[in-house]
């Protein structure tokens, strides 16, 4: 049952970056051919600048979740990493508690603003904006449903040490540690 979940999330957020593909692939030739058209022929499509803009939005969103899923979002170690192994998780738990209850947040706003997004239509395409705007409500439940995964795990006993620590650190930054440690020797 396990494997198949995991085989089933891996799926999910494999298919997320493919999506983050579609959107930059089509922003790039919607932007570009209208740079074109308007160079060469002096005309543009309306609708290609309407669109790279929800794709934008739809873009930032779905990379925002598949780089949580990774564990590639910025964050500053510096205080926790010194910590003993109860102040980590006392740090973690509170970290995933206060992300967790933004997701709820972003969840409430988006359907506080359902029934305006819905009755809005955009002016150049013509389609709901519930279209743009509720990707909130994708994003804040697997963003939710991965704050709730760590924190059962946290407190279940079944998260390791080195995964209290969540900032993943740049190679350069861990050269420069390590140089700093062997010069205090």
């Amino acid at each position: 049952m396990q494997k198949t979940m995991d085989v089933s999330v891996h799926g999910f957020f494999k298919l997320l970056e493919f999506l983050v593909v579609v959107c930059m692939v089509a922003m790039v030739i919607m932007v570009f051919g209208n740079v074109v058209l308007r160079y060469v022929f002096n005309s543009g499509i309306s609708v290609s600048d309407e669109m790279s803009r929800y794709f934008f939005i739809w873009l930032t969103y779905i990379g925002a979740m598949v780089a949580m899923h990774e564990g590639g979002h910025l964050g500053v170690d510096t205080l926790v990493k010194h910590l003993p192994v109860i102040g980590k998780k006392v740090c973690l738990f509170l970290s995933e508690a206060l992300m967790l209850f933004c997701n709820v947040l972003f969840f409430m706003g988006t359907f506080e603003m359902h029934e305006l997004q819905v009755s809005n239509v955009s002016p150049v395409v013509g389609i709901s904006m519930i279209w743009i705007y509720g990707i909130g409500y994708v994003v804040s439940v697997v963003m939710g449903m991965i704050n709730l995964n760590v924190l059962y795990r946290l407190v279940t006993g079944r998260i390791s040490e080195a995964e209290l620590v969540q900032v993943i650190e740049t190679e350069g930054l861990a050269d420069v540690e390590k140089q700093m440690q062997g010069s205090k020797t």
